[in-house]
């Protein structure tokens, strides 16, 4: 078996020079935690969250695989405010499998997006957006996933490899347990090239430009016979300039 790739990471003071320059870019933890000026100890309060994540009703491949909560904020500068629990929906044009379908997810628990460091999270990743394409409100959807191998097999993106139709998608490594696979690809939308690696450490972070790459994220399998209730946990993050993304009125 070969030995995964490490994801290219990158000081904090490069991001906004390597998303320009590539569409794609990654921080270590280290980097994350400099980004937002944060403590360890503050997004290790995040994770426990993630073992208590309803099952995904709107699987349309069947799988059982997939667990996750939801929700949104606008970000204007300094100012980060939760929006009204809302539908997730994308075209068909983004998401072949779960296009066009109103998906009504559990919220986040809102002692989760009440820590301070939650906040400064949103605030941090805005600013690294509005340092892209310009000072505006952010249009935030929320994301915990867990993808487990209760069916032997999970789809971190069933879709295949995609874009999400906003402006921007920050994923976050929460947690790898007992499985192999899951390998992140990241490929050029206007041409051949891309790149590949896998995520491994807490809180590595991908940022990508949504208009100029594709990404996917390879199954993952049980690491070996004795670990069948491996998971992989992430945070995804979705900037979106102008308004959330709705059923078209």
């Amino acid at each position: 078996m070969s030995t995964p790739l490490p994801p290219p990471c990158i000081a904090p003071e490069a991001l906004t020079d390597t998303l320009r320059l590539r569409g794609q870019a990654a921080l270590a933890p280290l980097g994350l935690l400099e980004l937002i000026r944060a403590e360890p100890q503050a997004l290790q309060a995040l994770r426990p969250s993630w073992n208590d994540l309803p099952p995904d009703a709107y699987l349309r491949d069947g799988g059982r695989y997939r667990r996750r909560r939801h929700a949104c904020f606008v970000v204007d500068g300094e100012l980060v405010t939760q929006a009204p629990h809302r539908v997730h929906w994308q075209p068909v044009e983004y998401n072949a499998l779960h296009g066009g379908l109103e998906r009504w997810f559990e919220p986040m628990d809102p002692a989760v997006v009440a820590q301070p460091v939650w906040a400064a999270l949103l605030r941090a990743l805005a600013a690294v957006c509005s340092a892209q394409k310009g000072a505006r409100p952010w249009y935030v959807e929320a994301h915990q996933f867990r993808i487990d191998t209760t069916d032997g097999i999970g789809r971190p993106t069933p879709e295949g490899a995609h874009r999400d139709g906003v402006d921007f998608v920050v994923v976050a490594l929460i947690e790898r347990r007992g499985v192999k696979g899951g390998e992140t690809r990241v490929f050029d939308a206007a041409g051949p090239t891309g790149i590949r690696f896998t995520m491994s450490e807490p809180w590595t972070t991908l940022v990508l430009d949504d208009e100029r790459v594709i990404h996917e994220t390879t199954p993952i399998q049980p690491a070996d016979a004795d670990t069948a209730d491996g998971h992989r946990d992430t945070l995804v993050l979705t900037f979106r300039a102008g308004g959330f993304q709705g059923p078209a009125a």
